[in-house]
């Protein structure tokens, strides 16, 4: 047996890793071939290649944008051929069939003036019923009837032919795009997951089929939220696309947080005398912390000017956000941090963790520290409330939503109930399969 050479093993590897073809490639394709089977049903009458250009347009990644592009595509295709069976008539009435079968110079010169000017008037009459979405198809219908089939021996034919190879591809397009297999939607889950390593890339990143899948769900009905240690601001960054509708946990179950109306829901923070205390014992250290304190549902970041270049980098890259308010100064006495955090090189970091845990503050508060990925050469100290954790904090969500039933996402063996490794796709397909199964013989719930 030939030993495979290393560049056909990366030429396999490279190749096995592509993207599967998505479900708008695929019912692209069924448009198409309907489109020619009705062609085929109406002997040829008309051009199937407008059929196909109608339905294409309808394949939307979501079924309300395929409405919206069938009514676009429909009113310009009204218009313009309105426009141009009124050029037909008009143009009929006034010449010769001796002129236009001759089509001396003149006359192409006259069509041309005529035909600019109409132009004006299709882009107007899209102006007048405030349809101005249509105006590209109402042109592009217009000038297919006066340019390229005037001299038809039956232009009026190919007006109304033009029309419904319009009609029939928008049908198409539609049944299509929103044909599914009878399902039952589960509305009685939460469906609840992480983001780093789980829905999110090292880069940051929610993959385009995952972005629309969730979206497609959620536009259902579908109850999907976030559990994370991110804040929010650092949250809504990467998931900006995805229409969220229930609260998310944020900062390690520290805060519950309502994206809809940008308001902390429950928060589990550290006491003014706990938040005073633990800031006493970094400074003893000569040491640094960023409180985070959750102001009238604005997150206030207070800090010290110190010789840290990480603390600067950290500084000017977060606080571009909104959602983030960094304020350089002492926090008010009567503070109560959500958390506090540390970042420093990794032996400091070690150095004051043993402190805390000689100091017994490990037992008296959640306390994680772990490396940092953004600043090499770097770890994070972040001390919350003892009763600050994910579980605890999605038990106040179930109670909040009226929902007992849930499924959890992440990357921890053991931790949750469907562990994500690798494949970032795979919450959405799993999240597909338990929200939508499919349900032959059964009523579609809630239809």
């Amino acid at each position: 047996m030939n030993a495979v050479s290393k560049s056909e093993r990366t030429a396999f590897f490279s190749l096995s890793r592509l993207p599967h073809p998505g479900m708008r490639i695929l019912k692209s394709a069924a448009a198409i071939i309907l489109c020619y089977f009705v062609s085929f049903l109406r002997g040829d009458a008309g051009i199937v290649f407008y059929s196909q250009l109608a339905a294409l347009w309808c394949i939307q990644m979501y079924t309300a944008t395929t409405f919206k592009n069938a009514y676009q595509r429909m009113i310009g295709t009204i218009i313009g051929a309105l426009f141009g069976l009124l050029f037909l008539l008009v143009r009929g009435q006034i010449l010769t069939a001796e002129i236009l079968e001759a089509k001396p110079f003149w006359l192409q010169v006259l069509n041309a003036a005529v035909i600019s000017a109409m132009i004006i008037l299709v882009l107007y009459t899209t102006v007048l019923i405030k349809k101005k979405q249509a105006s590209y198809f109402s042109c592009v219908v217009f000038l297919s009837i006066v340019v390229n089939h005037a001299g038809d021996l039956n232009p009026y034919l190919f007006v109304w032919n033009r029309f419904l190879d319009t009609v029939v591809g928008i049908l198409i397009g539609l049944l299509v795009n929103t044909f599914t297999l009878p399902r039952k939607r589960r509305k009685d889950i939460l469906f609840v997951s992480g983001l780093d390593g789980t829905l999110l890339d090292e880069k940051d990143t929610l993959s385009d089929f995952s972005r629309v899948e969730l979206n497609r769900m959620l536009d259902d009905g579908a109850n999907f939220t976030i559990s994370t240690m991110r804040t929010p601001a650092s949250l809504l960054e990467p998931m900006r696309d995805v229409r969220l509708r229930l609260p998310v946990i944020v900062m390690d179950g520290a805060a519950l947080y309502d994206i809809q109306e940008k308001r902390y829901l429950k928060k589990f923070t550290l006491t003014a005398g706990e938040t005073g205390e633990l800031l006493a014992l970094a400074q003893s250290q000569g040491l640094m912390c960023f409180t985070n304190v959750i102001l009238q549902d604005a997150m206030v970041i207070y800090y010290q000017e110190t010789e840290e270049a990480v603390h600067g980098e950290l500084i000017s890259k977060l606080r571009r956000s909104p959602l983030r308010n960094y304020v350089c100064g002492n926090p008010p006495e009567h503070a109560e941090a959500v958390y506090l955090m540390l970042l420093y090189p990794k032996k400091v970091i070690r150095d004051f963790y043993k402190i805390l845990e000689q100091g017994g503050y490990t037992r008296r508060f959640k306390i994680l520290c772990y490396d940092s990925t953004n600043y090499p050469g770097c770890a994070y100290i972040k001390i919350y409330n003892r009763e600050a954790t994910r579980e605890h904090m999605l038990t106040e969500l179930e109670n909040m939503i009226g929902i007992d039933q849930t499924v959890t996402f992440g990357s921890i063996p053991g931790k949750y109930d469907v562990v994500v490794e690798g494949d970032l796709n795979r919450v959405v397909r799993v999240l597909r399969k338990r929200y939508e199964p499919v349900a032959f013989g059964m009523h579609r719930e809630g239809n």
